[in-house]
């Protein structure tokens, strides 16, 4: 009866200890730089689901899109990465880059020291988010009347 015991309590420390591993978006993931194609790939796509509805939480082509589950989508499906789902997080993802030196599937994000919205960048000054007013993802420039004047951190997966 002991050992039934033991090896009970043992299977229950198992199982409880592999369910207090750290959230997956918590984990550290490194991933390759991306290539060249894939960068391109990722904004050919975002450019793709311009029109897409906006609505938070949504991170799908049929529920839509708020701004990160949109970079999420993008990133998933056309270069096997998985972003952190937050744009607070996204702000840690990748290398940061430099205005200077913006290539297409750069992630734009917003804000100062807590982003507050983030996009895909496309080239030409241009990038694709999902802003909740406006009702859809669409595609807009970095220097727009709005988006000039807000503080800008870009993020190279």
């Amino acid at each position: 009866m002991n050992r039934r015991l033991a090896a009970t309590l043992l299977i229950a420390t198992l199982v409880a200890a592999g369910c207090s591993a750290p959230p997956a978006s918590k984990r550290s993931r490194h991933y390759p730089p991306l290539t060249p194609e894939q960068a391109n790939d990722i904004a050919i796509h975002a450019l793709g689901l311009v029109g897409t509805p906006y609505r938070y939480g949504g991170n799908t082509v049929e529920g839509g899109f708020d701004c990160s589950g949109l970079i999420g989508f993008v990133y998933r499906t056309r270069a096997g990465v998985a972003p952190p789902r937050t744009v607070e997080q996204l702000s840690g993802f990748g290398e940061a880059g430099s205005t200077r030196d913006l290539r297409s599937g750069d992630l734009v994000l917003f804000g100062g020291r807590r982003p507050t919205h983030a996009g895909i960048y496309v080239g030409e000054n241009r990038f694709v988010h999902a802003p909740s007013s406006g009702g859809e993802v669409r595609l807009d420039r970095l220097d727009g009347p709005y988006w000039s004047r807000q503080p800008l951190e870009v993020r190279r997966p």
